[in-house]
């Protein structure tokens, strides 16, 4: 499934670990490291490295400083975030064991493995700031989602959803909850412009004050967007309105907008809610009806949408074992690492911008624990039973929907695909699931909750 990382045709593990890494270690996770070990000798592959990040998640859990420094000096012997993809994704794990290990264990603050990429200093031993990370022009942003179709799939399934259920609907108003700043838009006002019914009589687009600060990050406002939206739209002949839901820099007073009245709903427009990467950074406590994201959906439902599209990555990285995110980190998340190799040079700085980010992404999942670990994500099949019993029916993705989404894919590496898995449409990379799109709208006979 992976691409296989070799340290050379003819070097052993042994030339890649301190001389005391198993030497000193006499616990019997120190003898399951041994062993582990000794069934990669020759090369590492992608099983062989998940062992031993998962041996050093196991040190890192029982408090075990030692081993977990004799795990890390092989890990980052093999790691390197110019090699190849699990290499790459490697290094960045590795980044966030060293950021972890460093809150937990200070002393292993100071851990360098000398041979390899070195992961460990100061800058990558404590999460990125905001100050650090990168912000996007409007032009830079647009390269990134065209990149690979990570976003642009849910944006075509989404669209193209929405079109479908608004057609013969002469006022529609959008609220939009995504982290990519409004860039589907545009296809979807292009194609209001061109209805053979002729372009609505209004769009509004409604938008959160703020959104999670992670990647990508813009470097204009929001309210700047609503302008640039505002003028394409003027260019398609869309009246078109936009409006930032004041008032919204936190969960609780987001939910206290979430009404007909606070988001100036007309009865005679249609409603549409879009959900982009979204739900995952709402928390969710495990057992509880009453978690913020099961409460979020409550809300949409009580404002009776015509359909609501939710869109996120295809894969559970929630559980509370940091031994379980890592496998799923490792066996999810090679994926664009994957494909950003199929047609970009080891040192592209596009490519390694794009990897960054997805770093970030792997050191908050790793890294943290509590609030400040926002990275939730949960698979579609869990979503879509979370959007059931919201009070939720799956709306089918028609043959239409399909054939543009497969004519999006067609535009980008063969190793892309797309298959239907259940209510869903699947962005697939090489067979393996990356990404679904979900659409859905109000069950009318279930049972209305009110606020």
């Amino acid at each position: 499934m992976k691409t296989e990382v070799r340290v050379g045709s003819s070097t052993s593990i042994a030339a890649l670990q301190s001389p005391s890494l198993l030497i000193n270690n006499t616990t019997s996770q120190g003898a399951s490291l041994t062993g582990a070990l000794r069934g990669c000798l020759g090369s590492l592959d992608g099983a062989c490295i998940e062992k031993l990040l998962l041996h050093c998640a196991s040190a890192l859990e029982s408090n075990d400083v030692t081993l977990a420094q004799q795990v890390m000096w092989v890990l980052n012997n093999v790691a390197s975030s110019v090699g190849d993809p699990n290499q790459r994704l490697t290094s960045w794990i590795l980044r966030a064991l060293i950021s972890r290990s460093s809150r937990i264990c200070p002393s292993v603050n100071s851990f360098n493995g000398g041979g390899g990429s070195n992961p460990s200093s100061s800058s990558a031993s404590t999460s990125t700031t905001a100050a650090e990370r990168r912000l996007m022009t409007v032009t830079e942003l647009a390269g990134y989602v065209d990149l690979i179709p990570w976003h642009r799939f849910g944006y075509c399934a989404s669209n193209s959803a929405i079109f479908q259920a608004i057609q013969g609907c002469s006022k529609i108003h959008i609220l939009d909850f995504s982290i990519t700043h409004c860039m589907q838009w545009p296809t979807l006002i292009d194609a209001l412009g061109k209805r053979p019914e002729g372009p609505p009589e209004s769009l509004r687009v409604t938008v959160p004050s703020c959104r999670p600060l992670v990647p990508p990050l813009l470097n204009v406002s929001i309210e700047e967007v609503g302008l640039r939206l505002g003028n394409f739209s003027r260019f398609r002949d869309v009246p078109f309105e936009f409006n930032v839901i004041e008032n919204s820099s936190s969960f609780e007073l987001l939910l206290s907008q979430l009404n007909p009245t606070s988001l100036n709903l007309d009865d005679d427009e249609a409603l549409v809610v879009n959900c982009q990467n979204w739900l995952r950074y709402l928390s969710d406590d495990e057992g509880s009806s009453n978690s913020a994201r099961n409460t979020f959906l409550t809300r949409i439902r009580c404002l009776n949408p015509r359909i609501i599209v939710v869109v996120d990555e295809d894969s559970d990285l929630s559980s509370p074992s940091l031994s379980s995110r890592i496998t799923t980190c490792f066996n999810y998340l090679w994926i664009p690492f994957d494909s950003l190799e199929t047609f970009l040079p080891k040192d592209s700085n596009q490519r390694m911008e794009y990897e960054f980010d997805i770093g970030q992404k792997i050191e908050n999942i790793i890294g943290f624990e509590g609030v400040q670990r926002i990275e939730r994500l949960e698979s579609g099949v869990t979503a879509s039973q979370r959007l059931r019993n919201a009070g939720f029916l799956s709306s089918p993705f028609c043959e239409e929907t399909v054939g543009e989404v497969k004519t999006l894919l067609d535009e980008h590496a063969s190793g892309w695909g797309m298959k239907r898995e259940e209510e869903m449409l699947v962005l697939t990379w090489k067979g393996h699931n990356s990404v679904f799109a979900t659409a859905w709208v109000p069950n009318q006979t279930g049972l209305l909750l009110e606020d």
